[in-house]
C-alpha cells in the first residue's frame, strides 16, 4: 500500500469524524436534554470499541460476531457503496449500514450485550439503541 493510499484513508477517516461531530454537535444544540458535548465527542469511538468488544466476545452468536468483523473491515475500506467525496450521502450510507448490523446484533444478542460491552455513558449507549432499535409503526 502506497503512502498516498494511507494518508487518503486516514483523511478520510478523520473527515468522516468531524462531520459525525459536527452533526452531533447541531443535533446536541437543538435537544440539549438528550445528549451533552461529551458523549456527542466520545460516541464514534465508542461505537468502534462497542464493536470491537462485541467481535471478541465468545459468548455472542459466531454469525453476530462475522457480522461484525465484516462491519469494521466495511468502515475501514476505502472503497464505499456511496462514495465519500460527495457531500452529506457520502458518509450516510455508512451510518445506515452500522445502524441496520446493530439492529441485527440487537435482535440476535439482544441489549443486554450491547449494555454490557457499552465502554461510554448511559445517554450514548441510549442513542445508539435508539439507532439501532426497529422502527415502530404508528396504528
Amino acid at each position: 500500500m502506497s503512502w498516498e493510499a494511507v494518508v487518503g484513508i486516514l483523511a478520510g477517516l478523520l473527515l468522516a469524524y468531524a462531520l459525525l461531530l459536527l452533526l452531533l454537535w447541531w443535533y446536541a444544540r437543538r435537544h440539549p436534554e438528550t445528549v451533552t458535548m461529551k458523549d456527542a465527542l466520545r460516541l464514534l469511538p465508542d461505537l468502534l470499541r462497542l464493536i470491537r468488544r462485541l467481535a471478541a466476545d465468545r459468548t455472542v452468536a459466531v454469525g453476530v460476531r462475522v457480522r461484525l468483523v465484516l462491519l469494521l473491515a466495511y468502515l475501514l475500506s476505502p472503497i464505499d457503496l456511496v462514495p465519500d467525496f460527495i457531500p452529506v450521502i457520502g458518509y450516510a450510507d455508512d451510518a445506515v449500514i452500522v445502524a441496520l448490523v446493530l439492529r441485527s446484533v440487537l435482535n440476535r444478542a439482544g441489549p443486554g450485550a450491547l449494555e454490557r460491552h457499552w465502554p461510554g455513558s448511559q445517554p450514548g449507549l441510549d442513542i445508539i439503541l435508539k439507532a439501532a432499535a426497529p422502527v415502530r409503526r404508528r396504528t
